[in-house]
């Protein structure tokens, strides 16, 4: 897995292009309060909502949040959702040069209503859709195939989102992948619930899910050697295109050419919502096959993507940063913990999306102590995830003096990493983290209890400004790195406890 990591830094800032159905997803929550004395429903009382990118838009959003550079190629409608999709491709940086409009079609939506009950996360209790899905007049179809034909050799990659909502005819489809063999551009995609292929013959690769393949099979998927089956078999019928069939929490089959199909397992993990699962995956194949990466690496990151996404409220983007971790979590390594501040804003506001709250503490964590931990993990139940600051080397001698610190930033920040509490570090200079602080306006700053009242606690009035709070942890009595290094100094044979520094006769022992 840390092979992945560097398979991730590598896959530089490809040009995409993603072809397919537009829609708006509206969310709309509350509290799911009782049954209605109308009739045996939920009564929601609703508290707010939102409106994402879906269908192939939120395949290009989430591109985005791995620092693509997207292109998109369909149709929106000339109604009020259809200028605002436009709005949000904008502000996502999505290249909407290749967006036409029909004045004869609405703009697909897919409204949820989601409830919650006391102490829950919100769930779907009811989608409404809004759609035409009659395939494209002659006119705008034959417009937007010979805007991808003159756009497509200048992109590595074209993603294929077809939900079967019109964009998808026979017609453009066939001279999408003409082109792209022509120009040997990848053509990826993710199919429509169809019980034929034949329109996505030429492509490079198929990526459908296990109620699709179920469709296009005729034949049920109850175990992976039924996914294995399926696989192989659309790899046949499709004169040997590569084939991606996903099984949710049982990961994916892989079949391509000249090897025998595989099962790539996944990491088993909460679900929260699988809305936008597949657009994840489809994002990651793109995103790696633009930069030549192998196809087990591809569907190995294809995988940790889209167990994230399952893991957060609807189509929320997934940051390089935040796959690098998960990737170190499930190769038991430390190292995707650590971030630079660069990267803070977008892991912070990927964590706003799942609706997770974020801590921040700081500190030396110069000879890591009982004080320290005690610190560390009651501050990560102030929250969902806890970021840690630590003081670069030259800080801590500003700090404690010229004899600080006693260990060095890289091993500090190693046994800091190597706590499970600890979600994230990032290093920092100065005499206070406020540029953290900014980058990241987490919900609760947690200190040390050596303070004796927030009022004392540096960026109080920052934290509040934004509306969060300062939170103080409970002193440990006796634990003090300056204490430490003092008894060490002064009596060397004596015993030393202090919860995780404990040091006996260490001339004796022949320790240092």
């Amino acid at each position: 897995m840390n092979d992945l990591s560097d398979v991730l830094d590598a896959l530089g800032t490809p040009r995409l292009l993603v072809v397919g159905d537009v829609m708006l997803d509206i969310y709309t929550w509350g509290d799911a309060e009782r049954v209605s004395p109308e009739a045996p429903v939920v009564v929601l009382r609703a508290e707010g909502d939102e409106v994402r990118l879906g269908g192939a838009a939120s395949v290009a959003f989430l591109l985005r949040g791995f620092g693509a550079d997207v292109a998109l190629a369909a149709v929106v409608g000339t109604d009020p959702r259809g200028r605002l999709a436009r709005r949000l491709l904008e502000e996502a940086g999505i290249d909407q040069t290749l967006v036409f409009d029909d004045p004869h079609r609405p703009t697909t939506v897919k409204e949820r209503i989601l409830g919650r009950s006391p102490g829950r996360q919100p769930h779907q209790i009811l989608r409404l859709d809004r759609e035409d899905c009659r395939p494209l007049c002659p006119e705008l179809e034959a417009q937007l195939i010979s805007a991808i034909s003159e756009e497509l050799p200048s992109r590595q990659a074209v993603l294929v989102a077809d939900y079967a909502k019109g964009v998808g005819t026979p017609r453009l489809l066939s001279a999408v992948i003409t082109a792209g063999a022509e120009g040997r551009v990848p053509i990826l995609v993710d199919p429509a619930r169809l019980r034929r292929y034949g329109r996505y013959r030429g492509a490079t690769l198929l990526k459908p899910n296990r109620i699709e393949a179920e469709l296009a099979t005729g034949r049920p998927i109850r175990t992976i050697a039924d996914a294995v089956s399926a696989v192989e078999e659309l790899h046949l019928r499709l004169d040997g295109a590569a084939v991606l069939l996903t099984l949710d929490a049982e990961g994916m089959v892989l079949a391509v050419e000249g090897r025998s199909a595989q099962h790539f397992p996944a990491r088993r993990r909460e679900v929260y919502d699988i809305t936008g699962a597949g657009d994840m995956a489809l994002a990651l194949v793109g995103l790696c096959q633009a930069a030549g990466i192998t196809w087990p690496d591809t569907v190995r990151l294809a995988n940790a993507a889209a167990g994230l996404q399952v893991e957060r409220l609807g189509v929320a983007q997934v940051t390089r940063a935040e796959l690098r971790a998960e990737l170190s979590r499930k190769a038991g390594s430390p190292r995707g913990k650590i971030l630079t501040g660069p990267e803070l804003p977008a892991m912070a506001s990927a964590y706003r999306a799942a609706g997770h709250s974020i801590v921040f503490t700081n500190g030396c964590f110069d000879l890591l102590h009982i004080g320290h931990v005690t610190c560390l993990q009651e501050a990560a139940e102030f929250g969902d995830v806890l970021f840690v600051g630590v003081n670069s080397d030259e800080s801590v001698r500003a700090l404690k003096g010229p004899g600080r610190p006693v260990i060095g930033l890289c091993d500090r920040v190693a046994m800091l990493a190597a706590l499970e509490c600890v979600d994230h570090l990032v290093v920092f200079d100065g005499l206070a983290p406020n540029s953290l602080l900014d980058a990241l306006r987490p919900d609760v700053l947690a200190k040390g209890g050596t303070y004796h009242g927030a009022e004392q606690v540096v960026g109080r009035d920052a934290i509040e400004g934004w509306g969060g709070k300062v939170l103080l942890t409970t002193r440990r009595g006796g634990a003090s790195t300056t204490d430490i290094i003092k008894t060490v100094r002064l009596a060397p044979n004596v015993h030393l406890q202090c919860g995780l520094a404990r040091m006996i006769e260490l001339p004796e022992k022949g320790l240092s």
